[in-house]
């Protein structure tokens, strides 16, 4: 099979013709959240339906049970002291957890109300926590519990680290879902993925520019991702924005370009970069968690 398609000549450096897009496990029913700890060589990933986080060990490849119940968690990311930071659709609530394994409650309400079920989240340089919160886990039982909005909303917060302030920095998404900054923080990429619940709806990835804590400007849609939703969002170290999509990983270059596809055998919710070099993709499909070594690397935040 030819795992990639380049659609432009740009896209051809980072393929690196021996590499194999790899399965290391099968078994999950919707799997999310990648994240890589460089310090322990191992991978944390959620598996939503299953209620579940797992951990994939990089030198045996053996995969374990991280967490259960997790509380349906979906997105995660590391703090800049290393701590997990999660995203619990079941909770409707963003955690950290600490290194003796306590979990503290980062947010769960705006102004009272509760959160819908917080989806993907990072954290920058200055400590802040930047989420998304659509409505997916509050739709059905399947992916958390069957509930209602009170926010009315579905918005992308930013959690001010000096007062734990809980913002709202974007209100007019449909489905606000994966999310990704420069490595200057300067401009963040936030998607769309509103056409899971409507064929009309919103598919693609907004750009802003970041001028300050939480102050930001649109400039409007990057791309338009098709087939399937963006979900997740990555950035290597060009800048090149790689997005989760319905039949694989699509690289776009920063003007919006798409260059080319890591093409997956089915949809892929989420992405990270790892591996002693950075240089590894790791893919939340389906049912799957998929690998593939690339002529590129994470982008170094600052």
């Amino acid at each position: 099979m030819h795992y990639f398609e380049a659609l432009d000549p740009r896209f051809s450096k980072f393929i690196i013709p021996v590499c194999q897009l790899e399965r290391l496990y099968s078994g999950t029913r919707w799997a999310e959240g990648p994240v890589y700890f460089a310090d322990g060589r191992f991978l944390v990933f959620s598996d939503i339906p299953n209620n579940r986080m797992l951990k994939w060990d990089e030198q045996s490849g053996h995969v374990d049970i991280f967490r259960y119940p997790s509380n349906f968690s979906n997105g995660n990311t590391r703090d800049r002291e290393g701590r997990l930071v999660s995203c619990e659709h079941g909770a409707r609530r963003v955690t950290r957890t600490e290194y003796d394994g306590r979990i503290t409650v980062l947010a769960d309400n705006y102004r009272g109300k509760r959160l819908n079920s917080p989806n993907d989240v990072v954290v920058t340089s200055d400590g802040a926590v930047w989420f998304t919160d659509p409505l997916y886990g509050i739709l059905t039982d399947y992916e958390g519990n069957k509930g209602e909005s009170e926010t009315g909303t579905r918005n992308v917060y930013r959690l001010d680290p000096a007062n734990d302030e809980l913002t709202v920095v974007v209100d007019d998404f449909d489905m606000p879902n994966g999310l990704a900054f420069s490595a200057d923080e300067k401009t963040l990429y936030i998607a769309d993925s509103g056409r899971s619940h409507g064929h009309d709806k919103p598919h693609h990835v907004r750009k802003f520019s970041v001028s300050g804590p939480g102050k930001l400007t649109s400039h409007g849609i990057l791309a338009e991702i098709d087939p399937g939703i963006p979900d997740g969002i990555r950035l290597d170290i060009d800048e090149n924005v790689w997005v989760a999509a319905g039949d694989g990983v699509h690289c776009y270059a920063p003007t919006g370009e798409l260059l080319g596809k890591i093409l997956v055998p089915e949809p892929v919710a989420n992405i990270c970069f790892g591996g002693p070099k950075l240089n590894r993709l790791f893919i939340a499909g389906s049912s799957s968690l998929y690998a593939i070594y690339l002529n590129t690397r994470a982008v170094r935040s600052k």
